[in-house]
């Protein structure tokens, strides 16, 4: 082995700016789910949207909306992150592959945890629906994916924190979508579980960065 430190999955040209955008992105959640702590009806941007229903999406679109919905799902996330994590394996990027677990999983425990403190519901009050679980996930998922695009790819500042934000976006949008037509969530559910994983993630990349360069110093100290 050459001793060569692994590459951080978190480049630091984009630490500051992806710091600032998990910021911003912490304070939408907060203000949102403030607004909407308790509702068990849409609001007022919610209803300016769409009206969440069961059959607010026909095929074939709806087929498409169950497809991104199923990914979201526990067998479906499983099998998603399993590929994920061979394909950072096979890359020979094994940081990417901690963040893709672990981005994805304080992602979506994150907003598990918001779920029950704020309380929001749809369709009955057993349905606590802020943020969606769904649209952090593949979100987080995007990120980290987009992370590990801008390292292959030696992008600078400005392109790479175009490509994270443009994947997650499209990914969030997405499952979003999803998520509203099949009536799952409110818009502004979505909103709030794209906004957890632009907060969570780039703390749990620098966090998996910190650990593994302490790793790696305590293992070269051990070899001397």
């Amino acid at each position: 082995m050459s001793g060569r430190p692994a590459p951080a999955i978190l480049p630091p040209s984009l630490r500051a700016r992806l710091a600032l955008v998990a910021a911003l992105a912490a304070l939408v959640v907060v203000v949102l789910a403030v607004l909407y702590a308790g509702h068990g009806q849409p609001g007022r941007v919610d209803s300016w949207l769409i009206k969440p229903t069961e059959d607010s999406v026909r095929p074939p679109w709806r087929r498409v909306a169950l497809a991104l919905d199923f990914l979201g799902e526990p067998s479906g996330s499983a099998m998603v992150v399993a590929a994920a994590v061979t394909g950072c394996l096979l890359l020979r990027r094994p940081r990417a592959a901690v963040l893709m677990v672990a981005g994805a999983g304080f992602a979506v425990g994150t907003a598990t945890l918001l779920k029950h403190l704020v309380g929001r519901t749809i369709h009955g009050a057993d349905n606590l629906s802020y943020p969606s679980g769904h649209t952090a996930f593949l979100t987080a998922l995007a990120f980290v994916a987009a992370l590990l695009a801008t390292d292959r790819l030696g992008l600078g500042r400005t392109a790479g924190t175009s490509l994270v934000l443009a994947a997650a976006l499209v990914a969030g949008a997405a499952m979003g979508w999803a998520e509203v037509a099949l009536g799952a969530h409110y818009p502004t559910d979505a909103l709030g579980g794209w906004c957890t994983a632009l907060a969570v993630v780039p703390a749990t990349a620098w966090l998996v960065d910190r650990i593994a360069d302490r790793l790696a110093d305590a293992g070269q100290r051990a070899r001397r």
